[in-house]
């Protein structure tokens, strides 16, 4: 029997699942989006921890703004084997940010988790893993062997002038990339917590309110059929919403990040089109 997906409803959209569990969180919103304090973030990790139940499906948690709930998610595995998390992202995730932690600086928090062998994210195409942006990655991680970034079409040749290079696999196209995690992934045999944020792929597969990679659906097929039976946990982020932010620092830091503005009045078909996949990624993992 197939577990139950979860929703954590906090910003409203994500569609209905088969045989969904919705967690309504919508109170919330403004509080953890974006950013938040590590004390608020472990308050609503125990609301999860008391309202989840031990075994469920993949967690859908919304846009990509909420990607750092992936923490407390990974620490409610059950059990005390190790394992891997693979992480489809466009950015590292593993960047500083000085108030607590936020949607694009939780890698790190992961990475030094006990249980947590390894950390792979794949489908970089950001440049903030390029030159200009190397000093705002933590490099504790890289540097303990903790933490790989996969990435197609950027510049990363400063990381082996730092003697980094064995963390960084850069390639010329996103199917190269592909190639080589699935080649890995099949000697591997890890378990692994699969966190997936839909800005990973090309715009046509699903829009999101990020700047985007260039992975296609297949290729992230691909990678998540290497991982399967092996997957113990899923998460899902990158889903489409519209939010202003009642916090200046939120409004200021959203808009140094710069999110590309959504268009109100074609959000509704891009929501239909990220539902459409959000089934097609539970059939793929669950499957």
């Amino acid at each position: 029997m197939t577990p139950r997906p979860i929703v954590l409803d906090l910003d409203g959209s994500v569609g209905e699942l088969p045989e969904g569990l919705v967690l309504p969180l919508r109170g919330y919103e403004e509080g953890v989006r974006f950013g938040c304090s590590q004390g608020r973030l472990r308050r609503l990790g125990a609301i999860l921890d008391a309202s989840l139940p031990e075994v469920h499906g993949t967690v859908f948690m919304g846009s990509g703004d909420f990607h750092h709930l992936t923490w407390p998610l990974v620490t409610r595995v059950p059990g005390h084997q190790a394992f891997q998390v693979v992480v489809l992202d466009n950015h590292p995730d593993n960047m500083r940010f000085p108030f607590g932690v936020h949607c694009g600086s939780w890698v790190r928090r992961v990475a030094m988790l006990p249980r947590v062998s390894h950390v792979h994210v794949i489908g970089i195409t950001s440049q903030d893993i390029g030159k200009g942006h190397a000093w705002e990655n933590y490099l504790g991680p890289l540097k303990a062997g903790k933490l790989t970034y996969w990435s197609n079409g950027v510049d990363t040749g400063w990381a082996g002038k730092l003697g980094l290079g064995n963390a960084f696999r850069s390639f010329a196209d996103a199917s190269a990339m592909v190639d080589a995690f699935v080649a890995g992934q099949t000697r591997a045999g890890l378990p692994t917590y699969l966190s997936i944020d839909k800005d990973a792929y090309a715009p046509d597969v699903a829009m999101t309110n990020w700047d985007q990679g260039s992975l296609s659906e297949a290729g992230g097929e691909a990678i998540i059929r290497s991982l399967r039976g092996r997957i113990i946990a899923s998460d899902v982020t990158g889903d489409i919403s519209r939010y202003t932010y009642k916090t200046w620092w939120k409004r200021r830091l959203s808009a140094m990040d710069e999110q590309p503005d959504i268009d109100p009045l074609r959000l509704r078909s891009w929501q239909q089109q990220q539902h459409a996949l959000n089934l097609r990624l539970l059939d793929v993992i669950h499957g």
